[in-house]
């Protein structure tokens, strides 16, 4: 039997096809999302939260774009905190505690609420192309065909994949759900090369047997701050839940030394790589033996479960050994475990056989999004989910694709990064791989992003109308500061004292008085009379772009020199040896594969910005 019902078929439901079914559909294409277990529908198999430092950025810039994450997470977090506040604006990150079982349920029914997408449990076994390599369709386990003109691949850590507890091996996905083990080799028949990664998540423990009288509390920031745009800020102010702290000690690690040896990781039962970023508490004990404590952080999964999520103690230890090694933790030592920590591994493939749309280079219509193009992370997947989605829809509309560079935002750097580098490990986004981090905020992805979405058809007349606003009140506000001179008063003497802030001999202007670091716009707002009342996303911004102006406006330079850089003429007989400041590495990769220009220097593996920016400037003195 042969559906011919649907334009786009996405493969996987996870936070990947979440978004990219969501993205086809919206777009106006017939869309089927296959999913092996409707139960897995937007599933956090790992850690309760969404966003986190670099991550929050992801999300607001999916948010931005027309994605869904950041709007379902303000509907069903239960704890939210703005991650290094006391660092500057560039890697401020919102990070949200989310109820894992309502933020699935939530998600499962956005999806099935929108139309022109349907979801159908089933495995898909094979990708079906013509003799051009061109995708016509998918087949599921039953032998039913599905004709398609485009597919995203979104299986997640699905394929193959099997779960590791100590001795105990189990052939299936993450939580005991069933693992996708045919397509794996379909992919392989079509020329995608394949490899094998690692990943991990630590034991659930029953609410009644911690004492949470023994660890810190850490509590949740007032107001809070909404993800979405287009999230009204009054309807996520609540109550939240605490989370906890503690700590692992001298007993925990000698039993985990003790025992290492029966660790999959460490007896060479585990084949696939692990994430250098998120080690296991295996990693942490052994590699870094100097200390003497890891931090542990104890989230509860939801308001409606008892079980909470051992943050900082992933492990692929058998179940006694859990048992002892959780129990010497302070708060733990009378633990009951409801579900083991475990190790997953599964299949995936290199991203460089992707072009930056997310379309494989030899195949055409087939998309992939999501830990399957080797990243980790709900928020990395959903953000490739969504412009591989996107992608796939301008491929059948027979549109321009719609990209995002280094430049314009986080999801820019992680696709560059993919696509353009080979990852040995799981690719963990973080603010030090952007380039242009003082630009790329999370406070400012809708400025930066959102004619993008609506470029793509994903972002409403109405809400670029109300993007517009926004703007003019930022610029008109950061104009109408710059002119208002302020007189030493009582006031201002206070507020100044207060901030500890040096005192003025003369009279000064307000732009000047935010510019100090020590002072803020609304700071300042008893001794500027004529402030009318603005939002709190347009006060931030009239701070931030005055008090960083000068870094912001040398960042843009530099932005445009890239760019400007990356079509620049390589001289044939240049000479890289001569360049002292690229590292060594970069210099024996240029001079071996002697690129003729910025732009196919930068895609050499092993090349980093930072080395591409060094021979620009060279370039400028020849």
């Amino acid at each position: 039997m042969t559906v011919k019902d649907y334009d786009i078929a996405v493969i996987g439901a996870g936070h990947a096809g979440c978004e990219a079914g969501l993205a086809c559909a919206r777009l106006g294409l017939k869309t089927i999302v296959f999913t092996v277990s409707i139960n897995s529908i937007a599933l956090m198999p790992c850690n309760p939260n969404i966003g986190g430092s670099s991550k929050g950025h992801l999300v607001r810039e999916l948010d931005a774009i027309g994605g869904e994450m950041g709007k379902v997470i303000d509907r069903t977090f239960i704890q939210s905190k703005m991650l290094n506040k006391s660092k500057g604006p560039a890697v401020h990150s919102l990070r949200a505690q989310a109820d894992k079982e309502a933020y699935s349920r939530e998600m499962r029914k956005t999806l099935e609420n929108q139309e022109g997408l349907d979801i159908k449990q089933a495995e898909v076994t094979e990708v079906l192309t013509d003799k051009d390599n061109k995708v016509t369709g998918v087949k599921i386990y039953t032998g039913i065909t599905y004709e398609v003109k485009a597919t995203v691949l979104c299986t997640g850590v699905y394929l193959k994949s099997r779960c590791l507890c100590g001795e105990a091996i189990t052939h299936t996905g993450p939580n005991g759900l069933q693992a996708a083990n045919h397509l794996s080799d379909s992919l392989m028949k079509l020329g995608i090369e394949i490899h094998r990664f690692k990943t991990g998540t630590p034991a659930r423990i029953s609410e009644d047997s911690i004492d949470f009288s023994k660890m810190e509390p850490q509590y949740g920031d007032t107001p809070v701050v909404p993800f979405s745009f287009s999230t009204d800020p009054d309807e996520v102010q609540k109550e939240q839940v605490k989370c906890y702290l503690t700590h692992t000690n001298e007993k925990t690690h000698e039993i985990i030394r003790q025992n290492i040896g029966r660790s999959p990781m460490y007896s060479g039962v585990i084949e696939g790589v692990g994430p250098r970023y998120c080690p296991s508490i295996e990693d942490k004990v052994i590699k870094f033996s100097d200390k003497d404590s890891h931090q542990v952080f104890l989230e509860p999964e939801g308001l409606n479960t008892d079980e909470w999520y051992i943050d900082g103690m992933s492990s692929s230890l058998p179940e006694d050994v859990q048992i002892m090694m959780y129990r010497t933790v302070p708060g733990l030592e009378n633990a009951k475990i409801v579900r083991n920590a475990y190790a997953i591994e599964y299949d995936c493939i290199p991203g460089r056989q992707l072009k930056h749309t997310l379309e494989f280079k030899n195949i055409h219509g087939l998309f992939s999004g999501g830990q399957i193009n080797g990243s980790s992370g709900y928020e990395e997947a959903a953000a490739q989910g969504l412009m591989a989605g996107i992608n796939a829809a301008m491929y059948v509309l027979k549109k321009d694709p719609i990209t995002i560079d280094r430049s314009e935002g986080y999801i820019g750097v992680l696709i560059d990064d993919l696509v353009t580098k080979d990852s040995l490990e799981p690719y963990r986004m973080m603010t030090s791989r952007a380039e242009y981090r003082l630009l790329l905020r999370q406070d400012n992805a809708d400025q930066r992003l959102r004619h993008k979405g609506y470029e793509a058809g994903l972002i409403s007349d109405e809400q670029m109308d109300t993007l517009r606003k926004k703007q003019d009140m930022i610029s008109s506000e950061i104009e109408r500061v710059s002119k208002i001179n302020v007189k030493i008063t009582e006031d201002l003497k206070k507020i100044m004292e207060e901030a500890g802030s040096t005192p003025l001999s003369t009279g000064t202007t307000l732009e000047e008085l935010i510019r100090r670091p020590e002072l803020t716009y609304d700071m300042l707002a008893p001794v500027d009379e004529k402030r009318r009342e603005l939002p709190y996303d347009v006060r931030e911004q009239v701070n931030i772009n005055i008090k960083y102006k000068g870094y912001i406006e040398r960042e843009k330079r530099q932005i445009l020199q890239y760019r400007k850089a990356e079509e620049k003429k390589i001289p044939a007989d240049i000479d890289y040896e001569s360049i002292s400041n690229i590292r060594i590495e970069a210099r024996q990769k240029l001079s071996k594969f002697r690129p003729e220009t910025v732009a196919q220097a930068s895609e050499i593996q092993g090349i980093s910005p930072a080395d591409i920016q060094v021979l620009m400037v060279y370039l400028k003195t020849l």
